[in-house]
């Protein structure tokens, strides 16, 4: 369920919105335990969504570091060979 969780501060190039959204989406689906709400709890799921795009998105501009930024595309294949070793394949 929270496989669009992932790192994303400090890559090259810097995170999208759509990306932080999807993030905060599947936070909001893990804690609340719904996968899509009902009528009833939409407005409230999704304004909780919206808040944490927006917290998450101050909070990763207001980080710093001095390390070198990460590639995505490095960062990518290393994920899948863990995953490779992990599950096989």
């Amino acid at each position: 369920m929270c496989r669009n969780i992932r790192t994303l501060f400090n890559f090259d190039p810097p995170v999208t919105d759509e990306e932080v959204r999807a993030a905060s989406l599947q936070f909001v689906r893990k804690i609340s335990g719904f996968h899509k709400p009902s009528k009833a709890n939409e407005d409230a799921f999704q304004a909780a969504v919206d808040q944490i795009a927006g917290i998450s998105t101050r909070l990763l501009t207001s980080l710093e570091t001095n390390a070198p930024p990460k590639n995505r595309e490095e960062e990518a294949q290393k994920a899948k060979l863990r995953a490779a070793e992990r599950f096989g394949g």
